[in-house]
């Protein structure tokens, strides 16, 4: 009789084994966690989003093959909204000859305009005063100076430029920057995004509890686009990473003899 029980016995200690093992699995630690903290706020109760920040190039995914020489946190997802650019037939027609790299204004070392700026792979700086935000930007040295005004009421006199106006004001925990004033020589986002003056610009400022700061972003243009385009990113704070002089004339290839290879130009 032992002699049977004993092999039915081993059986039900080998059953039970992976079970245990599973079960004291579960308790083993597991990957980098999301550590979440209040927000850091300025001395007037409103947010702080001064620093050096950046939503993506080598800083923050590494180069190719290879992880971040600093990599960053874990931290939760932040849905953004994303809705395609939507061109009125006339505009579709005036776009369609570009060249998205070709055409690209950037190419010629001129300013990107707003909100392409703000996704660039190089860092920005945000400088904040109770009066206004200051965003120092490495791509194409470019600045923007941001009047906090409750109303976001923009100068009557205003001159077409590459980067526009922009006035913000604070809705809840939430920076909001509205742009006008723009020239129709910059792309929107890339991939000849064109637009007129009439371009305005609503960005949507808001950091989050684990270090993130999103970044939203409305873009209308009553003459060229059928309906209002969204994106954003998500940006991070680098680890020591600040904000470097960027020379584009200097590291710019010949936009000259890339043309004439292209046979765009004899």
């Amino acid at each position: 009789m032992t002699a049977r029980v004993l092999p039915f016995a081993i059986a039900a200690v080998c059953l039970s084994a992976p079970l245990w093992g599973q079960a004291k699995g579960q308790t083993k630690a597991k990957g980098p966690q999301v550590v979440r903290r209040p927000i850091p706020r300025a001395a007037n109760g409103k947010p702080d989003l001064s620093g050096v920040w950046q939503s993506g190039g080598v800083s923050i995914n590494g180069e190719a093959g290879a992880p971040p020489l600093h990599p960053l946190p874990p931290i939760d997802n932040h849905p953004i909204r994303r809705e395609p650019l939507a061109y009125k037939p006339d505009w579709e027609a005036k776009r369609k000859p570009l060249d998205a790299a070709l055409d690209d204004p950037t190419l010629y070392c001129l300013l990107p305009g707003v909100p392409r700026i703000s996704t660039m792979p190089m860092p920005l700086e945000i400088v904040q005063t109770p009066k206004q935000v200051v965003i120092l930007h490495e791509a194409f040295r470019a600045w923007r100076r941001i009047p906090i005004d409750a109303k976001l009421q923009h100068p009557d006199d205003l001159v077409p430029t590459w980067m526009g106006d922009s006035v913000g004001r604070w809705e809840g925990d939430t920076f909001v920057v509205d742009t006008i004033g723009f020239n129709d020589k910059s792309w929107i986002a890339g991939g000849a995004s064109i637009h007129s003056e009439s371009m305005h610009v609503v960005e949507r400022y808001t950091l989050n509890t684990d270090g993130s700061l999103s970044f939203e972003t409305m873009v209308e243009d009553k003459e060229a686009l059928e309906k209002p385009y969204y994106t954003g990113a998500v940006f991070r704070r680098p680890i020591e990473v600040r904000v470097e002089e960027y020379e584009c004339i200097e590291n710019n290839p010949d936009p000259g003899h890339m043309n004439k290879a292209a046979g765009r130009t004899k």
